[in-house]
């Protein structure tokens, strides 16, 4: 009974009678069939975590923050990865629940049917991540999409620009960008002015595709002074564009991202950003999932909102 305690971490155990145990089971190479422990509880001490992409650098800072919380609790996160498709995320639910985890992490609250259904019916502790806009299967932990284009919105425009274009993801999979881009664009209409020019794409977030659509938008309306882009490393590519080009910035062309990246520290000018909060997200994401592992009633459900911030870096000042 000593021994399953300590393995399973359960229990009140001394550390020299634990540490004899660890040892002992190192020595011999020993590793406990959670299968045959999951048969009596129903649950594996597993968390699922599924999520759109691990190329896109927003991600792998979430699961930082869900290791750091995990972390000496006993669980451990199981990636599945999505591709931005519904269809997708409905399989690696279906797989991923298959297994009874402990409880399941998951970017968006936008999903099939079939995926909510099973998601209700899971009887786990459901966290939805990255975004508040919307209502929750259980519990939620993100930002405010909407406001975070409305906050950029209002940035840029009491910094003095009026000629402005938009670039973004395919808004029909990334909806979090879609929801700043409809909170940005119903600011500037508050305030009288219109987007002049926009461009989606469903290619991933690279440089050379921003240098090639802020190439391309500004030779379709050359009098843009400023680019607001879904995510920093488009915006860097138009960056390192506009630079080749001679082209002021942020003095003619002004220029703003989002995610604030840590890749895009090592440009030569500072890319303006918004910081969407990744790591906190997952570690407070995992905290619930660990609580609520942790406690024999159900705990209230949490729903909990961050607020980023901007950082102005060297495009967003205006020279008037």
């Amino acid at each position: 009974m000593t021994v399953s305690r300590v393995l399973r971490n359960r229990g009140d155990v001394s550390t020299a009678t634990r540490e004899k145990v660890l040892a002992a089971a190192k020595a011999l190479g020993y590793v406990p069939n959670k299968i045959a422990g999951a048969l009596a509880s129903q649950r594996v001490n597993l968390v699922a975590v599924v999520i759109p992409s691990m190329s896109n650098m927003v991600f792998p800072e979430v699961m930082s923050g869900i290791s750091d919380a995990l972390d000496g609790t006993g669980l451990q996160p199981v990636v599945g990865v999505t591709g931005y498709s519904p269809e997708k995320e409905e399989q690696v639910l279906y797989e991923m629940l298959s297994w009874r985890p402990s409880g399941i992490i998951l970017a968006g609250l936008e999903h099939t049917e079939a995926a909510r259904k099973m998601l209700v019916e899971s009887g786990i502790p459901v966290v939805e991540i990255m975004d508040i806009d919307g209502k929750p299967v259980d519990a939620m932990v993100g930002i405010s999409h909407r406001r975070a284009g409305r906050m950029m919105a209002e940035a840029i425009l009491k910094a003095g620009y009026e000629h402005i274009g938009f670039m973004g993801t395919k808004m029909s999979l990334d909806h979090r960008a879609r929801k700043r881009f409809e909170g940005f664009t119903e600011t500037l209409a508050k305030n009288g002015v219109e987007i002049q020019d926009q461009e989606f794409y469903s290619g991933g977030s690279a440089l050379a595709k921003g240098r090639e659509m802020t190439a391309a938008m500004l030779k379709r309306t050359p009098d843009l002074d400023f680019i607001y882009y879904s995510n920093d490393m488009i915006g860097a590519g138009g960056l390192l564009y506009l630079q080749e080009q001679g082209i002021d910035v942020p003095g003619q062309v002004g220029l703003a991202g989002f995610n604030k990246v840590e890749l895009i520290e090592g440009l030569s000018r500072k890319l303006a950003t918004m910081d969407s909060c990744r790591f906190e997200i997952g570690q407070k994401a995992a905290q619930i999932i660990a609580a609520r592992n942790e406690m024999a009633e159900p705990m209230e459900t949490e729903q909990i909102e961050l607020t980023p911030k901007i950082a102005f870096g060297d495009t967003l000042k205006r020279k008037l």
